[in-house]
């Protein structure tokens, strides 16, 4: 059995004159919200072996916040998670997934997409939940039988799905 976790990056500020959309950085609720995700997913035993987050500034931030409150594995970074899309974050999780858990830091629509690809079933308030939108510092926890190498379209089975507002 294997798990992962899919995290959307938290809050960010809105682009300031000149600056590109790679390097917004979270607001102040954005750092709260993700350092309530990294106390939630402790409290909850969601410990990743391996945490790929993206190389955006909202991501990395999100990663320092959550870091702050829970054990994040090793960590690798990959630009591909900023501008990939679901099939290829999902290339990314079989290529650096293996056996255990493993913790993706990214962006929407991909992790709503890729979260709705994979999870062939789940929790019924889970899905529920997930049904309204996937918000900055939501969290999809879905589980394989197998290990990630293998994660396919409805395989898993959606286990829970956190947002900052049920924290």
């Amino acid at each position: 059995m294997s798990r992962l976790y899919l995290l959307r990056h938290a809050k960010a500020g809105w682009a300031l004159p000149g600056m590109r959309d790679f390097d917004r950085p979270l607001d102040a609720s954005g750092r709260s919200d993700a350092e309530m995700m990294g106390a939630a997913m402790r409290s909850r035993l969601y410990v990743p072996d391996r945490t790929l987050c993206s190389n955006a500034k909202r991501a990395k931030e999100t990663l320092e916040n959550l870091a702050g409150q829970t054990d994040t594995g090793r960590v690798l970074f990959f630009d591909a998670l900023y501008s990939a899309d679901a099939a290829g974050y999902l290339h990314l999780i079989r290529d650096n997934g293996g056996s255990g858990s493993l913790l993706v830091i990214g962006h929407n629509p991909m992790m709503e997409d890729l979260t709705m690809a994979v999870s062939g079933d789940g929790d019924e308030t889970a899905r529920a939940t997930l049904n309204h939108g996937f918000p900055t510092a939501g969290l999809a926890v879905v589980r394989f039988d197998g290990d990630l190498a293998s994660a396919a379209q409805g395989a898993g089975y959606l286990e829970a799905f956190l947002t900052p507002a049920d924290l």
